[in-house]
């Protein structure tokens, strides 16, 4: 298995008509009341279609992350159900090789090299090390890091490591790439700059992205699409895309359009802090 390094047109009449078709995933009405009673989702209803960017944008203890949880299977939903129309999984969002979850932290070993957490998953399905290489490698190569495949993460900066661990979500050739909050606890220059990476690697490689952020800027600047949540119970209360062209480099930053957006964005999020207050 190698990766398939042929770029990926999202903005091509083929890439429009896929996001127009059947969702990749469905949400419909999921609830999760956790065992203390707290309701952290209340009716989250949400399509993902094959390519999109979607961001969800909200306050903290708005069960973002139990969002992504569940769609990986990480956990089960109290009420509702998550469906798979295109894929044939069945409707409890158990997680398959085709799904990868960046977590905040890069919870790497710290015994083992970056070309051992790299082929972690690998190995977990039972390929040799030899077999792995060559994805592994690749995966490595996708994120800036082949030539430190035999370091170890004591030695890697914050970026650095974050990196190691997006290659390692990478290296199964994931249809859907699950990120919660990668780069928040990274300095500005770096979050820019994996912000970057990030783009270029989505528009390469055309998966399909959620990705749990709370900085509206970030939302704004990665996605087609941003999803705003109340705070808890956690729901839709805003769903924005983002029209603006790929690729986007430094001077969308400070763009016109980047400002209306992320004006939009800042003020859909307040709207949502203040949703509660209407139940």
């Amino acid at each position: 298995m190698t990766i398939d390094t042929a770029k990926a047109d999202l903005s091509s009449p083929a890439a429009t008509s896929a996001v127009a078709s059947k969702p990749l995933i469905a949400l419909k009405g999921v609830s999760k009341v956790f065992s203390n009673g707290t309701t952290a989702l209340q009716n989250m209803t949400m399509d993902v279609h094959q390519g999109e960017f979607i961001s969800l944008l909200g306050p903290s203890g708005c069960g973002k992350s139990t969002v992504l949880r569940i769609i990986a299977g990480l956990g089960d939903v109290s009420s509702g159900a998550i469906e798979w129309p295109t894929s044939g999984h069945d409707a409890t969002g158990k997680a398959t090789p085709e799904i990868s979850f960046v977590f905040q932290e890069p919870t790497l070993m710290p015994w083992a090299t970056v070309f051992n957490n790299v082929w972690l998953p690998l190995r977990l399905k039972g390929v040799s090390k030899t077999a792995a290489r060559e994805d592994v490698l690749g995966a490595l190569e996708m994120v800036g890091l082949e030539k430190f495949a035999d370091a170890y993460p004591r030695e890697l900066s914050g970026g650095m490591k974050m990196r190691v661990s997006i290659a390692r979500a990478l290296v199964t050739r994931p249809k859907l790439l699950l990120m919660d909050e990668p780069f928040a606890a990274l300095d500005e220059i770096t979050r820019f700059k994996l912000n970057n990476d990030l783009l270029h690697l989505w528009e390469k490689f055309g998966w399909t992205v959620i990705f749990v952020t709370h900085s509206v800027f970030e939302s704004v600047y990665l996605s087609n699409r941003i999803v705003v949540m109340a705070a808890r119970p956690g729901r839709v209360v805003n769903d924005m895309p983002v029209d603006a062209a790929y690729p986007r480099e430094e001077e969308f930053r400070t763009s016109t359009v980047y400002n209306d957006y992320c004006r939009k964005a800042s003020n859909a999020l307040h709207q949502a802090m203040g949703a509660n207050d209407h139940l």
